[in-house]
Order: C-alpha cells, then structure tokens, then sequence
C-alpha cells in the first residue's frame, strides 16, 4: 500500500493509463527495460546527470517521439526502496502544475524501478548555487529571486489540495530548472498525505536531508505542512548566502546554515551574511526584507512560519520592482554586477530604496 494518497486529477488525452495500487490511475508509459537501456546507450558513465543514496540519474532520448529525458534509475538497497518508487509514480500521475516536474513514465521490470522524467537542461538549483563551473556566470539577484518565487508556487500548490500533499524533501537539489531558469519540484518519493479533520499532524518515521529538516519533526516525527516551510526557508538561505545547508567542515556552531543565519547578532550586519556575488545588485531595504522572510521560514518555532501562500505573496512584492543594474550576457565569465571587468572598484546605486554603497572588485575567471 503506497503511503500518501492523492486527490484525483483527469489524466492528460494521450497518456497511457494503469490501475495503481488501491485503484489508483498510474499515467505515463510503461516503459521497458530494454527501451530505457537503450535509450541511456546502455546507461554509459558519460550519460550520467548525478547520482545519490537513492541510485543514478542518466540523459536520455526516446527515439520513438525524439524526446530528451532524465531517467532516474533507483537502487533498492538504497535509501529509496519500492515504497518511495509507488510514492513518487503515483504523486506525479495524480499532480500537475507549471512547477513540477512531469513524469514521462516508468519502468517495474522484474526487479528494475526506473523512473522517466521530462529533462530540464539548465540541472539543479543547488548547482547553480554551489557547483558553478569555472567562467559561468553566477545567477544574479532577479533570477534568483523568480526561481525562489516558481518553486514557492509549486509547493504553494501542493499545499492546496485537501488534503495537503507534503514533499518532505524540499531541498535546492531538488529544485529542477528548465529553459529560462524555470523552476520545478522534483523527487516526490517521500511525499506523505498531510492531517485531516482536527488532526494537528501525521506522525511518521523521519526522513529526509540534513541541515534542512524541521527541528520539532526531527525530534518527535510529527509531520506538518510547516515542515516543509522550514525546508523552504534553508533553501532561501542558500539561495542569499551561497552556502550549504549543512557544512561538516565547520565548528559546530556554524555547521547548521539556518541556526547560524537566523542567530540575532548575526543578523544585524545581514549585508555581510550575503552571497559576494550579488553585491550591488539590490538595495538594503530589499535584502533586508527577503531575509526576514527567509528567516520566518526557517524559524525553529513553527508558530512563527508563515503558510506558502505568505511566502508567495511576500515573493511577488520583493520582484514586483525592478533592480537597477547590468546584465551579463549568458556565458560570460563570473563579475559580480556593477563591476568593471578589468578589476576596477565600482559603487553601485540603486536609486528606487537606498544604496548598499558596497565595493565590489571584479573575480577574473
């Protein structure tokens, strides 16, 4: 029996329907092995996107309707076992929404559970923000803020159904990015059906990623939909500073991302706590209130946490205007905005609320 239920969706015309488990309807292809074998050239190392505790993930293309595709090949004895595959095939047949990653079909062959999804050529969030290869340029304040903004409504989405679906694995890694730097939800393996009637929550083993679990959830594995604001939030916070969730090679102090950002004297000199990077390209003011949200999000009281539909709201009103700067053209090398690339100092004005008056020297990549 598959952990979470969802509330039924019409299937997209044209994609191939089975009975799931409990009756659910299972949409996409029932792929083969041999199809998917084929379709990786034998699952080559060269084909390989990433891989984890749950297996690997391999390019793919479908000769049979020319289609790029990520194939998600899970390995049983890992951290995603059988369960986590009917989790996530279910969940992606039953949800759809601009911001989720759409299942293109799967695989159940003896004992192979592959799962296909649509490619999203640009990879993951988590990439762009700590694994940036050399002479690309970072992602600057605005886009970094859209998909921060597309994310949110996904889980906005999520968190609308009745009852509400939550992902427990909210983590930049698996916040995919399309054409444009679209953003979109992936890896619903751990998804769970949140409470019902007067129920306060689901209480559940704990799973999850760490450094972005909730801390209540972490003691008690009481699951709720603030849990997954928590999750959010840290994302937010990398998204600000540039660091990771969780950094094992620091004191224990500073290891916890959230704990270490949201500490109040910490707080009070925020422009420092701020990814390099996007010095100059938005005014105090502003950085000042995406923080707060960040902060609230990533509260350790969850009282204090806003619901998705604040965070979205709030998200709206920090991009609504415009930030004065200057664009790079994709591609070139990384120079933080508002800086000569000759290495010249620059100071940078943004006219609409006040300038941060940082110094910037330009990185020669």
């Amino acid at each position: 029996m598959v952990e979470s239920v969802v509330t039924m969706e019409a299937p997209h015309a044209g994609v191939h329907q089975n009975q799931g488990p409990e009756g659910y309807i299972i949409c996409g292809k029932d792929f083969t092995y041999n199809e998917l074998y084929e379709a990786t050239d034998g699952f080559r190392v060269d084909r390989l996107l990433g891989q984890g505790g749950f297996g690997q993930v391999y390019k793919g293309f479908l000769d049979s309707n020319n289609q790029e595709v990520a194939i998600k090949r899970l390995d049983l004895q890992g951290q995603q076992g059988n369960m986590e595959f009917l989790t996530e095939v279910v969940m992606l047949s039953n949800l759809h929404h601009p911001n989720l990653v759409e299942l293109v079909g799967y695989c159940a062959d003896h004992d192979q559970r592959i799962l296909v999804y649509e490619y999203m050529p640009l990879g993951s969030l988590y990439s762009h923000i700590h694994d940036l290869p050399p002479g690309r340029q970072p992602l600057d304040w605005n886009t970094r803020i859209k998909i921060l903004l597309g994310a949110a409504k996904g889980l906005e989405y999520l968190h609308s159904k009745v009852p509400p679906i939550i992902n427990r694995d909210v983590k930049s890694a698996n916040i995919l990015l399309g054409e444009g730097y679209h953003p979109k939800l992936s890896d619903f393996g751990l998804a769970k059906q949140g409470p019902t009637g007067d129920n306060t929550h689901v209480s559940t083993r704990v799973m999850g990623t760490a450094g972005y679990c909730a801390p209540e959830y972490l003691m008690s594995g009481k699951l709720t939909v603030s849990t997954d604001i928590y999750s959010f939030g840290v994302v937010m916070l990398e998204v600000l500073t540039g660091r990771i969730a969780r950094d094992e090679n620091l004191p224990e102090s500073g290891r916890n991302l959230a704990r270490w950002v949201v500490n109040p004297v910490l707080r009070a000199d925020i422009v420092n706590l701020v990814d390099p990077v996007l010095h100059g390209q938005c005014s105090t003011n502003r950085l000042y209130h995406t923080f707060l949200l960040a902060a609230r999000c990533a509260s350790e009281l969850p009282t204090v946490r806003p619901t998705i539909a604040e965070v979205v709201s709030t998200l709206n009103i920090i991009i609504s205007k415009p930030t004065r700067r200057r664009r790079l053209e994709r591609g070139e090398p990384s120079t933080p905005t508002g800086t000569s690339s000759d290495g010249n100092q620059a100071q940078v004005q943004d006219q609409e609320e006040g300038s941060w008056g940082l110094q910037c020297k330009a990185k020669q990549c």
